[in-house]
């Protein structure tokens, strides 16, 4: 029977190490698996679109672990009293394809979300970045605040959204934690002073939240609300004149800020910097983004990080989910009665 990590122990678990630990650790985990890029599988997630979101699975392997994610993006979904994004992930073992590991990922994608960004932020932002501005005060919003700080020790947030009640919100949750928030009043309030910036809107459309002659010398970019086509946050013009950062290329470019570019506009990999293959920041006044949409290996890195962290507690469960008859021929032992031959 594989482990079962549920929402109650996704949250004992959280609320056990704490959140920062718990980011810190998704960190190491994800430079980890990102420094053994070539042995995975990759391919972009499968997506099933509709007028109202979309459905995703998405897939990889090491070779010796397999994992994927069922994934939502319902943009519309706050106002019917529901997340916009919910997920569930597995880990299976390659050897012989039984699940290890059946996970909640609605808490853990917002977890490995926020995680990359910190880590993107880590080799890109400017040294001695204190102010981070969020525009977009949803549900991603404090879990990149808090890695941002774990990573950056950046307190300092400015934070912008239409929903005046979701920048309340934030304010409730973080400023108990020691951060000090501004709650913005528009574009060029929130990003005064800032050094990283992260976009993170829900609408499905080709928006502008940022334009070129907003962005300052030096700042660095973390857009991670468009996450598929026809949808974006940025002025095309920035990523022209920016160093473009992303997770997976041929992912990205169907999904990503990038869909609005030509194909021969010059990505580099987040992986490709942590091996040293590519430079990262190559000046205090160069732009820099991270398009990230999410990529698979991220929910992979997530799914080790939890499992090791909760295997032998209380925090995991089981679930009946593999059939295991005595034996394994005769599977139709388990749905007939036995009766004696007369």
């Amino acid at each position: 029977m594989p482990h079962l990590l549920d929402v109650p122990g996704t949250i004992r678990w959280i609320r056990r190490d704490g959140i920062e630990n718990i980011l810190a650790g998704m960190v190491r985990y994800l430079e980890s698996d990102l420094l053994r890029w070539e042995e995975f599988e990759k391919v972009p997630r499968l997506a099933s679109h509709s007028l109202h979101g979309v459905i995703e699975l998405m897939p990889t392997s090491d070779g010796s672990l397999y994992s994927f994610k069922y994934v939502n993006g319902h943009p519309h979904n706050p106002a019917r009293g529901l997340q916009t994004v919910t997920g569930f992930g597995v880990l299976a073992d390659v050897d012989n394809g039984y699940p290890i590991l059946l996970s909640e990922m609605t808490l853990l994608t917002a977890l490995r979300t926020a995680a990359t960004s910190a880590l993107a932020a880590r080799e890109l932002a400017l040294p001695g970045a204190r102010v981070h501005a969020l525009i977009g005060a949803g549900s991603q919003a404090e879990f990149q605040a808090l890695a941002m700080r774990t990573v950056l020790g950046i307190d300092r947030l400015r934070v912008l959204d239409l929903d005046e009640a979701a920048v309340e919100k934030v304010r409730r949750n973080l400023v108990p934690l020691g951060f000090e928030i501004h709650a913005a009043s528009s574009i060029e309030d929130v990003l005064e002073g800032a050094d990283v910036v992260t976009t993170c809107t829900a609408d499905k459309a080709r928006a502008a939240v940022l334009h070129s002659e907003q962005v300052r010398p030096g700042m660095h970019l973390n857009a991670i609300g468009g996450d598929c086509p026809g949808k974006t946050e940025l002025d095309p013009t920035i990523l022209e004149e920016a160093r473009v950062v992303v997770e997976y290329e041929p992912q990205t470019r169907i999904e990503g800020e990038i869909q609005q570019l030509s194909a021969d506009v010059e990505v580099t990999e987040l992986w490709r910097i942590l091996a040293g293959d590519a430079s990262g920041r190559t000046s205090d006044a160069e732009v820099t983004v991270l398009d990230s949409v999410g990529f698979a290996l991220g929910d992979f890195s997530a799914l080790r990080c939890a499992l090791d962290a909760t295997e032998g507690t209380d925090l995991l469960g089981w679930v009946d989910l593999v059939a295991d008859p005595d034996d394994p021929k005769d599977l139709f032992s388990l749905v007939t009665e036995r009766r004696p031959a007369p």
